[in-house]
């Protein structure tokens, strides 16, 4: 082209206001000569500038008017292109979207009059009008031809608007159905003996079934087969499999027209594992029997698309029924979230910001949430069975199932994400679901969704809202209308009838549905702010209590809660504003007695489950204990308010403990569960030992003040045994402990003595008090003489029993003694004194060592409870906490005197140190820690759901589950659960019977 001056300029930039990137290249188009009769025609400017990249239109205009075979058809071409508008818009709107289908215009350069009609028919073809556009296809290459020629047609009317998303992915699945049966008939050519053997029906599944087809997607399928009369099934189902196998390569492999799209039938019983072709009563037993919760909600979508019709409407009707009934399955809820969350787990982390499918706030969770509710109220409602996500929504909201409002604004971000997903796989034809980085790329996609002003940026922001609109209420959308049910609020929206909301909360796991919405309606209904809270934290709550075993006990105490505190001003605004609070107390309320126990005797502690001032659930230094509890008995009048105050911090403390175990042990949404299992079980210990050593100063401190004022006339100690010592306490342990006093200079030994024992009376008395706050038990029994000794002895007088009379087990006991209150200087000395007792300087004797294991031997027989089944005891039972220990306090008293490692009181640390020194094997040590770890996490998992003391797995299915849920085994794992834990405690024998009963010296 030859241009007057100032000619390229005005060409330029009226390229560049058109929307074309590269104007210089674009001009060099334009003077092509295909394009010389047009190359100053403002129509055609027009509508490439209309299209989502002006630059590739304009390309693959230019190559189809190269690829016309004679001067005549490019003018013919051309003729069209300026005259007919609904031709120019299609043809330069599919050459802006796509260089796939620019690649086979170029290949098929006639194919572009099939874009030329515009009759009323021509705007939404079916299955026949696609039937017909197949019906020359007699192979694989001419069936891939036609079906490119069928969706250049589909993808004109998308780009230019005539379709929506809805009815585009319809068409494509119409089309995919065509091409199915085209297939099918080509296999049945090249093999009539097979097809006269037998009767083949194709089943459509995922998107295909529910005729919302992307452009490139696995088709999903189900093949069925059965025999024509006359025939053996074997060899009719040989036949039908041959012919399903032909029928798949004929779509799926790669010819020189490229592929149509892989045929999948994965979701066949068994999976790839199971055959490919099963008769219908075959089909029916196996869902009737092994089915999996996913597969029921996968048949949702079941369509018979091809072969035999009949056959087909036979499975659909059979497997229709059973459907309807997978919300019955125990754990129905939690399977299809559980299932939700793997996926999302699958991704790869570079991929979860770019999944514009599978990641959250994605299509899937839309479809996964109305599928969810489809399945629950199908059952009553068949205006519910639809396969498409769009008219199940629909069906949904206008049955009161779902609040119109979320409807509305799922729709429109599900049209949206859709509309994405098929701009980014029409470009080139190929299967994804990521976003691309790309910056031309995502102008393409942004301009072509009509993003026309910044599209880059105006397409990030509008993907973001519609991804946090679904993200916000994909869960929400199952609780929500429950509210809706009960709250009473205004007229005017269809809601939930009161069978449909129980169905729904049955379905969620609640044993009592009935009480279950009268704790909602109690909580949600009405005008005021505080109702207007709870309806919107309820449905985020109910959510997190049918993620428990009990969630019946997770709303009622929630229940209790709000109403205690309900009138407080900063509640429901802890748990509105503060991103854990509201889940740590779902969690906290539906995990078993003990928490909620502690809670509802003091409400006000749910405080601590926030992120803010409260001071979280970290477990509190002792010294910080011990400040505060001091800091209350100087402040009280008397002992007994000095003991109840501190019995509260006790109280409030076991909550934290308790509270901060179950979220790790859970895990929440923003942070994973625990990994560590042992640091789990020793922060419990500590934090709870820590906690009962500063009770018991305190409450010594109150005694001899409210008794004896600022000193007591002896010096008084408290030695803490057993777990207690060995900063190992659970949730449910007495406090083991040793007294020992010593009279201060010029007092009278017998007055010593009385005022310890008064000290030690008095002490006892008050941390059992029947109140509010739980009682601390302390047990005395490991004392010299045991229960017939005396309660509180001196120094000298512990000095010359263990001296004289001193058996092997109480040097054995005292391997866990440590000095927890009272006067430090006496318990250092009383250290000092029991040091060569438990670490003797030459070991233990054969003789110590043969009578250590025969009363190993016998408190195994003796104190296992009757009944109990030995091999799942905790504590006594095989591999349990006492192998453990005894064991490695074995070797404490053996090696303790010339391996510093062992003199401690801690079960851990002493097998860590008897590994160090080469007393075990590194695997020795690692599975007596695993199953001593195990052990105390069951101990303290029975306490927390059952509220009181255990050693063993409770009988009662949900609170067998709630410890399963504990241990991290989810829902309907119970049996997996003792599996493991017989599985790791008959390890832990093995190397106890070789460690502690062999006859190596050790």
């Amino acid at each position: 082209m030859t241009a007057a001056p100032g000619r390229r300029s005005s060409t330029f930039t009226r390229l560049l206001r058109h929307g074309f990137t590269d104007a210089s290249a674009a001009e060099r188009l334009l003077d092509s000569p295909e394009l010389a009769p047009l190359r100053d025609d403002p129509v055609l400017l027009e509508a490439l500038g209309a299209t989502a990249d002006p630059d590739l239109a304009l390309l693959g205009l230019v190559r189809l008017l190269e690829a016309q075979q004679s001067p005549g058809a490019r003018r013919e071409l051309l003729d069209t292109l300026i005259s007919s508008k609904p031709l120019r818009d299609r043809l330069l709107g599919v050459l802006g979207a796509s260089t796939a289908l620019a690649d086979h215009l170029t290949r098929h350069p006639d194919d572009w009059q099939a874009l030329v009609m515009y009759e009323a028919y021509d705007l939404h073809p079916g299955v026949a009008e696609f039937e017909a556009g197949l019906a020359q296809a007699t192979d694989p290459v001419s069936l891939r031809v036609a079906y490119r020629r069928c969706l250049l047609s589909i993808a004109a009317r998308d780009v230019c608007g005539t379709t929506g998303v809805a009815e585009s992915a319809a068409e494509l699945a119409d089309l995919a159905t065509a091409t199915l049966r085209a297939a099918l008939g080509i296999a049945e050519a090249a093999a009539p003996e097979d097809a006269a053997l037998c009767r083949l029906a194709v089943i459509a599944m995922g998107k295909c079934g529910g005729h919302e087809l992307n452009y490139v997607s696995d088709v999903d399928v189900i093949f069925v087969g059965e025999t024509t009369e006359g025939t053996d099934e074997t060899k009719a189902l040989r036949a039908a499999t041959r012919l399903a196998s032909h029928m798949m390569r004929i779509c799926s492999e790669t010819t020189v027209e490229g592929s149509i799209w892989p045929v999948d039938a994965n979701l066949r019983p068994e999976g790839r594992n199971g055959p490919l072709v099963r008769t219908l009563s075959s089909h029916l037993a196996y869902y009737q029997r092994w089915a999996k919760t996913w597969e029921f909600q996968a048949l949702l979508k079941a369509r018979p698309v091809a072969g035999d019709l009949d056959l087909g409407a036979e499975y659909v009707d059979a497997v229709q029924p059973l459907v309807w009934k997978a919300a019955e399955r125990e754990n129905f809820v939690p399977d299809v979230q559980k299932m939700r969350r793997r996926v999302v787990e699958n991704i790869p982390a570079a991929e979860v910001d770019r999944q514009l499918k599978l990641g959250p706030g994605g299509l899937r969770d839309v479809e996964f949430a109305v599928q969810l509710l489809q399945l629950v109220h199908g059952r009553a409602d068949t205006s519910l069975r639809s396969g498409t996500t769009l008219d199940a929504l629909e069906a949904l909201a206008a049955g009161g199932y779902v609040g119109r409002s979320d409807a509305a604004q799922l729709d429109e971000a599900y049209r949206f994400l859709r509309s994405m997903e098929h701009r980014i796989q029409l470009f080139r034809l190929r299967r994804t679901h990521l976003v691309p980085q790309d910056e031309a790329e995502l102008r393409r996609i942004g301009r072509s969704l009509g993003l026309r002003k910044d599209p880059v940026a105006d397409l990030h922001r509008e993907w973001r809202r519609h991804a946090t609109v679904v993200r916000r209420l994909h869960e929400k959308l199952f609780y929500r209308p429950l509210l809706d049910a009960v709250a009473q609020l205004a007229t005017g929206e269809a809601r939930l009838s009161t069978e449909a909301a129980r169905e729904r909360m049955v379905a969620l796991g609640y044993a009592d549905p009935a009480s279950a919405l009268r704790h909602l309606e109690a909580l949600a209904s009405g005008v005021t702010r505080k109702a207007a809270i709870q309806r919107t934290l309820l449905p985020v709550l109910l959510g997190w209590f049918a993620d428990s075993a009990d969630p019946d006990a997770g709303l009622l105490g929630f229940r209790k809660v709000s109403d205690a505190l309900g009138k407080t001003p900063w509640y429901l605004r802890l748990l509105r504003d503060e991103g854990a609070a509201a889940q740590n107390l779902a969690r906290v309320l539906s995990a078993g007695r003990l928490a909620p126990d502690l809670l509802m005797r003091a409400p006000e502690a749910v405080a601590l489950l926030g992120d803010g001032d409260g001071g979280g659930l970290e477990p509190r230094p002792r010294a910080h204990l011990e400040q505060e509890i001091l800091a209350a008995v100087r402040r009280a009048d008397g002992a007994a308010q000095a003991v109840t105050a501190a019995r509260g911090v006790r109280r409030r403390e076991l909550f934290r403990t308790a509270a901060a175990d179950i979220v790790g042990s859970y895990g929440t949404e923003e942070q994973p569960a625990e990994a560590d299992q042992g640091a789990l079980v020793d922060r419990v210990g500590g934090a709870v030992s820590d906690l009962t050593a500063a009770t018991l100063s305190g409450t010594l401190r109150a005694v001899v003040r409210d008794g004896w004022g600022d000193e007591l006339p002896t010096r008084f100690a408290i030695i803490g045994m057993g777990r207690f010592g060995g900063h190992e306490l659970g949730y449910g342990s007495d406090a083991d402990v040793l007294f020992v006093h010593e009279p201060r200079d010029g007092v009278d030994e017998r007055e010593a003595s009385q005022a310890a024992n008064k000290v030690v009376s008095e002490m006892r008395r008050l941390l059992q008090i029947p109140s509010a706050d739980p009682p601390l038990l302390i047990d005395a029994d490991l004392r010299p003489e045991g229960k017939s000794g005396p309660m509180v002895r001196t120094l000298k007088s512990y000095e010359a029993y263990y001296r004289r009379w001193a058996l092997t087990w109480e040097s054995h006991a005292l391997l866990r003694a440590e000095p927890v209150a009272g006067d430090e200087e006496l318990g250092r000395r009383f250290i000092e004194l029991i040091d060569p007792l438990r670490y003797p300087a030459d070991g233990l004797t054969d003789d110590a060592v043969r009578e250590i294991r025969r009363l190993k031997a016998r408190m195994e027989s003796e104190r296992l409870p009757r009944g109990a089944d030995p091999k799942l005891h905790a504590k006594l039972g095989p591999g349990g906490l006492s192998d453990v220990e005894w064991t490695v306090q074995l070797m404490q008293l053996r090696h303790g005197s010339t391996q510093p490692g062992l003199r401690t009181t801690r079960t851990r640390e002493a097998l860590a140190a008897a590994r160090a020194a080469g007393l075990m094997s590194d695997e020795d040590a690692a599975i007596l820690d695993e199953a001593w770890v195990l052990a105390t996490r069951v101990r303290n998992a029975v306490m927390l759901v059952r509220g009181r003391a255990g050693d063993t797995f409770p009988t009662e299915p949900r609170e067998l589950a709630a410890v399963g849920r504990y241990l991290g085994h989810g829902p309907g794992h119970a049996g997996d659960m003792l599996d493991e834990y017989r599985r790791t405690a008959r390890r832990a024998r093995g190397v106890v019977d070789e460690l502690f009963y062999g006859a190596a010296d050790r």
